[in-house]
Parts: structure tokens; sequence; C-alpha cells
């Protein structure tokens, strides 16, 4: 699969969302959409109804993160609103393969978020269940985070359980990818790149992206997984 680049608005301007969004529409895959509750992590930001505003606005599909207490009872309910793919956390979902299907049931592609402490081996029977594996290269809940490069071995490790498989799963990478690390990102192994300050945060958001995607492509080309 070519590599999928999918800027995240937690880096945006949160009184000028939608205008933010439209910036990146014709160059960008998705729209990442960082919901956090101040309880599964140390931070407060955006949620359903903020959802379904900018679904109203945004020709790109919005990708939601679901960084929250009891995403069992809450992941559906994106996918319903008309999210295109929602992530739990595997370390918040209680019930993850019923939520997984309730996901799919409902329109969306299912993804299943991993922080940087857990290890991937033990999801490995869920990946059946899922369309997208997301791992944290930051510990979750806020933007502009240093690259943890100690999760590239593990993002090795899930592309290997992936092609192991012969299973379509995207593998996506969230936190301190920029310029000087998503060449190795792509490397490892991951397919959809999430991007917050190296999009938002550049006086050209347009040219980041294009510029990210080519560094992708490059470096996929030249992997060997």
């Amino acid at each position: 699969m070519a590599p999928q680049i999918s800027p995240s608005i937690l880096s945006a301007d949160f009184a000028r969302l939608a205008e933010d969004v439209e910036r990146i529409a014709d160059s960008a895959d998705w729209v990442h959409v960082d919901v956090m509750d101040n309880h599964f992590v140390p931070n407060l930001t955006l949620g359903l109804p903020v959802v379904r505003a900018l679904l109203k606005h945004s020709r790109l599909p919005l990708d939601c993160h679901l960084m929250i207490e009891d995403p069992d009872r809450w992941a559906p309910e994106y996918a319903e609103a008309g999210a295109k793919s929602v992530t739990i956390h595997a370390e918040a979902a209680k019930a993850p393969i019923r939520t997984l299907r309730a996901i799919r049931a409902a329109g969306a592609r299912a993804g299943l978020g991993i922080n940087p402490a857990t290890p991937v081996d033990g999801f490995e029977d869920l990946l059946g269940e899922v369309d997208m594996l997301l791992l944290m290269t930051v510990e979750p809940g806020f933007g502009g985070q240093k690259f943890l490069d100690v999760v590239l071995p593990k993002v090795r490790r899930a592309r290997e359980l992936i092609k192991g498989r012969d299973l379509p799963v995207w593998l996506q990478v969230d936190g301190g990818v920029s310029a000087e690390t998503i060449e190795r990102c792509a490397e490892a192994g991951a397919d959809v790149f999430v991007a917050g300050n190296a999009v938002y945060g550049a006086d050209d958001p347009v040219e980041a992206i294009r510029n990210l995607r080519a560094q992708a492509e490059d470096a996929t080309a030249k992997a060997n997984w």
C-alpha cells in the first residue's frame, strides 16, 4: 500500500478547525482527530459534538483516535456519526473484540492503538479483528513530543506479524513524526503516518504533506519488508 498521511488537528488552530481542515483537503489522505478525556490521558481535547460538526465541513475522511476511558461505550457512536476510521486503545478497552466489530458494523475501519510500553505480541490474535494497528511513538496525551526511537523495533515486529498472517492491516505511527523521523518509520514497516506539528507548524502545510509523503514513499521503496 502507498504511504498515507493523516495530519493531526491537535496541532491546528482550534478556533479555525474547519478552515485548517480545508487547507489540507487536496494533499492529505485523512484528518486525524485526537479525542482525549483527561482520564485515560492527562489532556482534554475534542469530543463527539466537534467530530459531528467537522464531518459537515471536511472533504477528507476523519480518522478518530480515541484516547479515552470506556471506549467500548463511545467508539461505535463515532463510527455511526460518520467517521471512517475509529481507533480504540488496547489498554482501555474491556471488550475489544466486541467493540472492534461494532465499529466495523457501523461502517468504519476499526483500529487498535498500543502505547509505547505495551508489547505488540500480546495482540497478535486480534489482528484479524482490526483494519489498522496504531503504534504510539510518544506517550499519548500531548502534541509536540520528541519521537521515541525505542518503538521502532516494535514497528518492525508488528509488520512481521501482519505479513506473517497475510492480513490487509494498515500500520499507523503517531507521535513525533516529522521530516527527521518519517523515513525510519517507513523503513520499519509503517504505512500510515500521523503528523501534527510537522504539518500545522509549517509555513506551508500542503508542501509539508507533499514532502513527508515523498520521504515515506522513497523509504518504503528501499525497505525489504
